[in-house]
């Protein structure tokens, strides 16, 4: 028996959901509409799957998987949303989830990506892949430094730095990226420490000097 927790704070679509996941026989689903009870439930029960809406009151899907993968390393997480996941991608890539599901998907395609995660098999959608393989062939800038040395920035590492040559602070950054304030933090460090610089500015300065971003930002 797969047993599944959904957690989603709208009523609804907890109850449309478990009612098309229990047609199928080996299926037993709860739901629960307090993010803040979820690991109080987890507790009580023995759950194989979490399906955690994207956004919800007090703490987000992205947020709450973390914090219940600290416990459950074991259990599989999905994020269930109702959002446009391409503008998720990279940071629900980066979550140590299993997978995600639009709550437009069907019946089957919700039974395949839950049976598929529980395989350690990733359902991805055809646009989303094809998303992947533009970014994959664009996903870093390499240049030489007048040292001769290669230095090379990776597509985030592009995207927030050319933010901060746009002026927003890393919180305002974290949230036009959707990522957290702290992976924003965590790699503009590793683009100083790339570019051989200490500040925001000095960066800048090399980083158009090199081409790496434009300096029409």
């Amino acid at each position: 028996m797969i047993r599944i927790l959904i957690v989603d704070d709208h009523p609804a679509v907890g109850e449309g959901t478990r009612a098309m996941l229990e047609q199928e026989a080996d299926i037993q689903v709860d739901v629960i509409e307090d993010s803040c009870q979820t690991e109080q439930v987890l507790d009580q029960g023995c759950y194989n799957v979490l399906l955690l809406d994207m956004y919800m009151p007090g703490m987000n899907g992205i947020e709450l998987a973390k914090k219940i993968r600290k416990s459950y390393p074991d259990i599989t997480i999905l994020i269930y949303t109702g959002f446009d996941l391409n503008t998720h991608f990279n940071l629900l890539v980066e979550s140590d989830i299993a997978g995600f599901v639009s709550k437009t998907a069907t019946k089957e395609q919700l039974v395949t990506s839950i049976r598929c995660a529980l395989r350690d098999e990733v359902v991805i959608p055809l646009h989303l892949f094809k998303q992947l393989r533009r970014a994959e062939a664009s996903a870093s800038h390499q240049v030489d430094s007048p040292d001769g040395a290669n230095i090379s920035l990776n597509q985030k590492e592009q995207s927030i730095l050319q933010e901060v040559a746009n002026g927003l602070t890393n919180r305002e950054i974290a949230q036009q990226l959707h990522m957290s304030q702290r992976s924003v933090e965590y790699t503009l460090t590793g683009v100083f420490n790339k570019l051989n610089v200490r500040s925001r500015t000095e960066a800048l300065l090399a980083a158009q000097e090199l081409g790496l971003i434009s300096k029409s930002s």
